[in-house]
């Protein structure tokens, strides 16, 4: 008989929400007023959906976050936000581009709604606003299988995320059904009633304190096939039960043993890992293991030998591992001769651009992990059952469950073949709670499916199911479904497959690695955002997005010819010869020291920015025309401007101003912190000890591992220097700040290889910001990859940005065109307009930027004539030119000089101002000097620090000029 129940027993495999909606800045917590609870069972599947409505006690409108985990083989179906009363679906969007459209939406203080998939089965719902003292609904929608016990299959809800709500409401349908379920200790009698071909219950309670609903159905053996129709296509769902008995499977003499040894992994359960290996170790008997430990980088195999299931020396070696650095799990390659590998891993590879490697045929994988929702799961199964094995999840209860899985042949699927359809793909090649489940299209109201598996024991069976889609459902998950086998099986090489992991979350509403569910106020919004809205607004919505559409091509146009005027201009200063001799003021002081007349007369201040460029002549008398002023308010100055003149006249002249001998010279920068300088005190072969006994006071302070990172590499330590900086990876996954601070210190290590992943992982969650498509731009140079930085630059010179990023146009450009011009293959440029398209090369270029956004930083750079050029200065004497100062963003900022006086030149940094929480408890900044830019001969020095207290300057370095 099929039984519910209602009590406070938790299933540890059910999902978990918290009880209450985060806030911040909230003098009272959010509440939860009402919970209402909807669940469907048919066959072996689940669909619940699950309606919230919070109250804001505060005078002031807030954002709500909720994070919740879904157990493995759980799914987001869908999810809606209230607007008036009247609840509006969410719809389908990149998911970098989801996020953008949230903060954007959210600083003009309109209703945005935002689900999106964190770090493994973790998903994040942002809701803005919560009006203040008023309430707001949201529903959330999620399908699943049930879980298979002997003969009962089981539906789980846990219901401790509604603890407190004033109350509670449930519904249960059972469809199919024909066994009554019986409700047991329901805390208001749960009873079901005959609805149709099946069940239904309903009950509700008042101030819901604690408890889990579960209910037992006798369990399905006969194959079933469900059929829904969307938009004129038929799907299907195969479901065909498994005889899930076992048999002692042949273990192997060789085997591979791959740890995580990543930081992240310090929080397995070592014990409950352990278990699992002694049990299959003493299966093996005698079995040689290759040790690979996998980090940063992957360390070189340890060969050990077990005999008689002695593992001891390995487990010793497995106690000693230190768990440090970012996880790039695809930095291995598969050993001849070994049979089957072992991964111990949450599945949550975030560094390096390599691929999880294919084993040769004949080669097994499992791999297995005690992180539950934490895990990767869809990546760590796609691994495993793409080559030859099984993923097993196992928490420290689980452990005799892993290990019959392990230690056992289980039943698998051989093959599929559809006839009457298309696009077939299963759930897993081994059964799931007991079944196996393929889905597909069908290209007419008919069909007939082929499946072939294996038993454990080595039997094969054969079954045919006719599909009939005559009587096809108009709703429900089946779609859906189908995409998300598809979705699971791509995960396994997420990088090469995100497009088409993109297409089909975006055309079945799934929240995915690459796609996210948004709700936007207006049709509008979703115009503005090119966002299809959801059902009813198309009409509108086509119409105005039409309009947009003509707009922003005017003003691509537009921007285009701005950028063109403002290039010439640029131009015009560097065809300019600037004057190389003493300026005005110097002069004033020489006559002074010989007893002239004037000699008391007060210097001249320093000239004022000079006038706009708009020609080649203006450029050359912009600064004549400042000394000239200079003069005039002296009166008795007119021989030294003559002189100054002359010496203008000289400098048009080709001659270089130098001999071409260009020096840089860096600042050595060191923090100042206790274990700062108790890491630069120790030997060498110290440090890295040292860091790990600090490292548990600073684990989540990204500047203790920038400032580690900096005394390993100044003690030769590189290594571990970049084992340690790889840590920021692991700190927050999708922190693009955090991250291009990861990438520009890889850049100044000269490991640009190492960077270009990172800063592509930017660009996806940063494709608002100019800087994203810049420094990858840079990236791509820097590893040969010459066309794509043009694409990457050329983005940054066609796009109209928000204000906050003016002046980073034509620094890009600069850039480009140096590419271009030291190319050695020409590159394509036709899609380039040709007016942007001239090289300009510079003896001296500094550039600066920054990791905090709404950051004011300054450049500043004294020349040999002791003149300072920086954004009240911004054009020398000597021709010095700084590009626009920028008040927010993250820069750059950048100082050209074509002509270098001989001289030094002292390059310093000021923090003016900040508008923001700093990621690294500091403003880290990043500092490329240049010589002989644009030119073959170019060098470069890059160099990273991090200025704390507004109006503190730093001198970064010096140029000095032969």
């Amino acid at each position: 008989m099929a039984a519910a129940s209602l009590s406070g027993a938790q299933d540890l495999t059910a999902p978990r929400l918290p009880p209450l909606l985060e806030v911040h800045d909230g003098e009272s917590p959010v509440t939860l007023r009402t919970a209402d609870v909807d669940a469907t069972v048919f066959g072996s599947l689940a669909q619940t959906t699950v309606e919230l409505v919070f109250y804001n006690p505060n005078n002031r409108p807030l954002e709500g976050q909720l994070n919740f985990p879904l157990r493995d083989g759980q799914r987001i179906t869908g999810f809606a936000l209230d607007f008036e009363g009247r609840m509006r679906p969410a719809v389908p969007v990149e998911k970098a581009k989801g996020q953008q459209v949230f903060e954007a939406i959210e600083r003009r203080q309109v209703d945005p709604a935002l689900l999106e998939q964190t770090a493994g089965n973790h998903f994040k719902l942002r809701i803005f606003p919560i009006p203040a003292r008023g309430s707001r609904r949201v529903r959330l929608q999620y399908s699943e299988s049930l879980t298979q016990r002997g003969r009962i299959s089981r539906l789980s809800l846990p219901l401790d995320f509604a603890r407190g709500a004033d109350s509670l409401s449930l519904r249960l349908e059972v469809r199919g059904q024909t066994e009554k379920p019986v409700a047991e200790d329901t805390l208001g009698a749960l009873a079901f009633e005959r609805d149709g071909d099946g069940w239904s219950a309903e009950s509700r309670f008042a101030k819901f304190r604690v408890g889990e609903l579960a209910v037992d159905l006798p369990r399905t053996l006969e194959p079933r096939v469900y059929t829904q129709r969307i938009d004129g296509q038929v799907y299907f769902l195969a479901e065909v039960p498994a005889d899930e008995g076992s048999a002692q499977r042949r273990l192997p003499k060789k085997m591979g043993l791959l740890w995580d040894s990543s930081a992240s992994a310090r929080r397995r359960d070592f014990g409950s890992e352990s278990a699992v290996l002694d049990a299959y170790f003493k299966a093996a008997g005698d079995i040689e293991v290759s040790l690979i430990r996998l980090r940063d980088r992957a360390e070189p195999a340890v060969t050990f030998q077990v005999r008689g299931g002695d593992w001891r020396a390995i487990k010793s070696a497995l106690r000693e591992t230190i768990y440090d650095g970012a996880s790039n799990l695809g930095d291995w390659q598969p050993q001849s001769g070994t049979d089957e590998y072992l991964l111990f891993s949450d599945g949550l590879s975030n560094y390096g651009a390599q691929a999880f490697p294919a084993l040769p045929s004949g080669q097994r994988l499992y791999t297995l992990h005690t992180a539950g929702a934490h895990a990767d799961g869809q990546r760590l199964r796609a691994w495993a059952e793409g080559n030859g094995g099984e993923s097993i999840a196992f928490d420290a209860e689980g452990v005799p469950v892993a290990v019959k899985r392990l230690l056992s042949e289980r039943p698998r699927l051989l093959s599929h073949d559809l006839a009457g359809g298309e696009d077939l793909v299963y759930e897993s090649a081994v059964p799931r709670d007991g079944v196996f489940r393929i889905a597909g299209k069908l290209r007419a109201l008919s069909g007939a499916l082929r499946v072939e598996y294996r038993h454990a024991d080595g039997r094969l069976r054969t079954l045919e199911l006719p599909i009939d889609a005559r009587h096809a459902a108009q709703g429900g998950p089946i779609g859906q479904l189908w995409a998300a086998y598809w979705v699971d099986g791509l995960s396994g090489d997420g990088e090469a497959n995100r497009a088409r992991i993109r297409r089909l979350g975006q055309q079945f509403g799934l929240v995915t690695a690459e796609t996210s569910l948004i709700v936007l106020e207006t049709v509008e919004d979703y115009v503005r955002y090119d966002i299809a809205p959801p059902a009813g607004w198309e009409a509108q919505f086509a119409a105005l997005k039409s309009a947009d559409d003509r707009q922003k091509s005017e003003s691509a146009h537009e921007r285009l010819d701005w950028v063109a005027e403002a290039f010439e201009e640029k131009i015009a200063w560097w065809h300019n010869r600037w004057p190389k001799g003493p300026p005005q003021r110097l002069l004033d002081k020489a006559v002074a020291a010989t007893g002239a007349e004037f000699a008391s007369s007060p210097p001249p201040a320093l000239a004022a920015p000079a006038p706009s460029i708009s020609s080649p002549q203006a450029a050359g008398d912009a600064y004549r025309l400042r000394e000239q002023a200079a003069a005039s308010q002296q009166g008795t100055l007119d021989s030294i401007v003559v002189t100054g003149t002359r010496l203008a006249e000289e400098d048009r002249q080709e001659s270089p101003a130098n001999s071409g001998a260009i020096r840089i010279a860096l600042q050595a920068w060191q923090p100042e912190s206790p274990y700062g300088r108790r890491l630069r005190e120790a030997a060498a072969d110290r440090v890295y000890a040292l860091y790990l006994d600090e490292r548990d006071s600073y684990a989540d302070s990204v500047a203790f591992y920038l400032d580690v990172t900096d005394v390993l590499f100044e003690k030769g330590q590189d290594d571990l220097a970049l084992r340690v900086l790889s840590n920021l990876a692991e700190m927050e996954l999708e922190n693009r700040h955090i991250l291009r601070v990861l990438a520009y210190r890889l850049m100044q290590a000269r490991q640009p290889v190492l960077a270009v992943p990172v800063f592509e992982k930017v660009k996806r969650l940063a494709e608002e910001e100019p800087q994203s498509f810049r420094d990858l731009g840079l990236a791509y140079a820097a590893v040969g990859r010459t066309q794509p930085a043009i694409e990457q630059l050329y983005e940054v010179v066609k796009r109209d940005w928000d204000d906050r990023f003016d002046g980073v146009t034509l620094i890009a450009l600069a850039e480009l065109n140096a590419i271009i011009a030291n190319a050695r293959q020409r590159p394509d440029t036709r899609a380039l307009d040709p007016r942007l398209l001239k090289n300009l090369p510079l003896d001296l270029r500094v550039v600066l930027s920054w990791d905090s956004d709404n950051s004011d930083m300054d450049l500043w750079v004294t020349d040999p004539n002791d003149e300072k050029c920086y954004y009240g200065n911004s054009l020398t004497y000597q021709g010095g030119r700084l590009s626009d100062d920028f008040t927010g963003g993250y820069g750059p900022e950048e100082f050209s000089l074509r002509d270098a006086k001989p001289g030094k030149y002292k390059v310093e940094a000021n923090f003016f101002g900040d508008q923001q929480q700093l990621v690294t408890g500091a403003t880290t900044l990043q500092l490329k000097l240049t010589t002989h830019f644009g030119t073959a001969k170019a060098q470069e020095q890059l160099v990273t620090m991090r200025l704390k207290e507004e109006s503190e300057t730093v001198l970064v370095g010096e140029f000095e000029v032969k």
